[in-house]
């Protein structure tokens, strides 16, 4: 039987930021996906998660900087597919890399990842994805065993195989995430992709020469001191998941690992980070 969930509909004016602070709040109270659409976005949060206060404490929607409307309603999971297909558009990254679904039209970039995201992270549009798509463009992964932690779609490991990685592993703690990564590591082919469902505790005697971490602010700073007991000697880490004015708190707890901050990609108040040792 499919799970229910519970469907909100914002109408958020203006867009740019509100959305993506919109996501990030909805993402600390259980809400697992989410679709931008033309007006605003769809959130998702399990019927058995939900209760009437759950937007009580999301500190945007009481901002008077911005006009954010909503509806709600009970949606079975089955209709997620339609609702992704109606709203998902190809992407391209730098003329290099498209991102796109089985139906839309190969545009023969350099790099072309086919994902069918359904209701994971990490379709590419979302700034984060973007950003690190840009940062391993720029990075020499070839042979390097890489990380990718809460993978999402299992885009970014996907790309990492394409530039020559291997072995690699990812990891999401949703199932919905770790299901759907073992799809598209299929879709596109790739035979040096471990997927696992679970978090940091996952990691225990792993060894990494890049790692990949798209999360929210407090996961990362609280599972910092794991990754960097994974990375190995000259190992890259590249994070990302929150905005600008997070760097210095992101900065000060990487820094004690004997860590550089290199590169600062920033799109849209979001920023994604390359430290080298």
């Amino acid at each position: 039987m499919d799970n229910i969930y519970i469907e909100y509909s914002f109408t958020v004016n203006p867009k740019v930021p509100a959305t993506e602070i919109l996501i990030a709040e909805l993402g600390e109270m259980q809400f697992e996906s989410f679709v931008e659409n033309e007006t605003g976005l769809l959130a998702y949060i399990q019927k058995k998660d939900w209760n009437e206060n759950v937007l009580s404490e999301i500190f945007i929607l009481q901002s008077t900087e911005f006009d954010i409307k909503y509806t709600f309603k009970e949606v079975e999971q089955t209709n997620w597919n339609e609702e992704w297909e109606k709203h998902f558009n190809p992407i391209q990254v730098e003329d290099k890399v498209s991102i796109r679904a089985p139906f839309h039209e190969n545009p023969n970039l350099d790099y072309d990842i086919v994902i069918e995201p359904k209701m994971s992270f990490g379709t590419g549009h979302h700034e984060t994805t973007h950003m690190m798509v840009q940062h391993l463009l720029s990075l020499d992964v070839k042979d390097k065993k890489v990380l990718d932690m809460g993978c999402g779609t299992g885009v970014l490991a996907i790309f990492a195989e394409m530039k020559g990685a291997k072995p690699i592993d990812a990891i999401d703690i949703d199932n919905w995430c770790y299901v759907n990564s073992l799809e598209n590591v299929e879709r596109n082919s790739c035979s040096n992709i471990s997927v696992y469902e679970g978090d940091a505790s996952l990691l225990i005697n792993k060894e990494y020469d890049v790692i990949i971490a798209n999360i929210n602010r407090n996961i990362l700073l609280k599972d910092m001191k794991t990754y960097m007991n994974c990375l190995n000697d000259s190992g890259v880490l590249l994070l990302s998941g929150f905005y600008k004015e997070d760097i210095p708190i992101i900065d000060k707890e990487v820094s004690q690992y004997n860590m550089t901050l290199d590169t600062v990609i920033d799109r849209n108040n979001w920023v994604a980070l390359k430290y080298v040792k």
